[in-house]
């Protein structure tokens, strides 16, 4: 079996797309410091694909330690890289944590990357970079601009390191996903998104809102140029993403890239309100959702959505799970994860 290093691996997507290469045949190495993760999801991924992943408790700023592992698993065809702080509103209040931690970890992946001759790289990359678009949808040709707070910057900036190192390393090939928003579950209810503390993101702050672990939902801002005010995201299914990372690693183990960085918008192409996706989950479930409008929150943009005709095209990779499925699988898991 091909092997495969996935750091962040316990993580929301990450263990999503560590079931995904399971279930494809692969042996799956998850590094991951378990710092916004639970051990438990391990067992989660283990009941689902079938097969146990290999497990080190590893912190990616801790390059000592990282070789370590490295030097086990040199032999694997791929690392997908998704261990970073993600936080928008989190990042605008402690931009040294965000900078260190996401920066200084990917240095060090790609620098073992290259000591151990590891060629193929998958990033976790981000919308964000993006900033606020003046054109919609977002192709990989829009502008990279500054992004609207210091976790996106990180995935801007991480971007360039990867093509800096990559324009002097010939034998080391990428693909950048740029995802939207992923919210969802896996449909077993066995992983799903696991925020430690008050969630940042939106659908488990609906969810746990609904379940009565939150007393009311914030809606940040509903004065926004959008036809109901609030904001709007392209809203894409978790293990459809995580199929992508599938797709990316074959594209490079395979060598039908066209170059040795490639970049790909990975969403639904469909832009969605925050009023939406409250409508959506009401319909979906049938549970009346507690909300109030609330200011706007610092580093968020007004509207983004993708054009995703080049991941279509170039990767036939298709986003295909519906908006009240996704919200209802999130809704499934919320309730699992609270009845254990």
């Amino acid at each position: 079996m091909p092997k495969i290093i996935i750091t962040g691996g316990a993580g929301y997507i990450g263990s999503h797309t560590a079931v995904e290469f399971l279930s494809c045949g692969y042996e799956v190495v998850i590094i991951d410091n378990l710092s916004n993760s639970a051990v438990e999801v391990l067992s989660g991924i283990e009941k689902i694909a079938g097969k146990k992943p290999s497990f080190y408790k590893t912190d990616i700023t801790d390059l000592t330690a990282l070789e370590k592992v490295f030097a086990l698993h040199s032999d694997s065809v791929a690392l997908v890289h998704f261990a970073a702080f993600k936080a928008v509103g989190e990042s605008v209040q402690k931009p040294l944590m965000y900078y260190h931690n996401n920066l200084m970890g990917l240095v060090n992946i790609l620098k073992l990357m290259q000591d151990f001759k590891m060629t193929n790289f998958v990033f976790s990359s981000s919308c964000t970079v993006y900033g606020q678009p003046k054109d919609l949808p977002v192709t990989e040709l829009s502008p990279v601009v500054k992004p609207e707070s210091p976790y996106g910057n990180t995935k801007k900036i991480g971007e360039e390191i990867i093509t800096d190192t990559l324009a002097s390393d010939e034998n080391l090939k990428a693909i950048l996903l740029r995802y939207f928003n992923p919210i969802g579950a896996h449909p077993s209810a066995l992983i799903g998104e696991l925020p430690l503390g008050i969630p940042n993101n939106l659908m488990p702050f609906i969810t746990q809102t609904a379940i009565g672990l939150r007393d009311k939902l914030k809606v940040f801002g509903n004065d926004y140029n959008t036809p109901d005010g609030t904001a709007i995201r392209d809203y894409i299914n978790v293990v459809d993403l995580a199929k992508a990372h599938v797709v990316a690693v074959e594209r490079l183990i395979s060598e039908k890239n066209k170059k040795n960085c490639e970049i790909f918008n990975i969403g639904t192409g469909k832009g969605v309100s925050v009023l939406e996706v409250i409508n959506a989950f009401e319909k979906s479930t049938g549970v009346k959702l507690n909300y109030e409008i609330a200011e706007r929150r610092p580093g968020d943009v007004e509207k983004v959505w993708a054009d995703t005709s080049l991941a279509n095209k170039t990767l036939g990779w298709f986003a295909t799970e519906t908006l009240e499925n996704t919200v209802k699988s999130a809704w499934e898991w919320e309730k699992s994860l609270r009845s254990k």
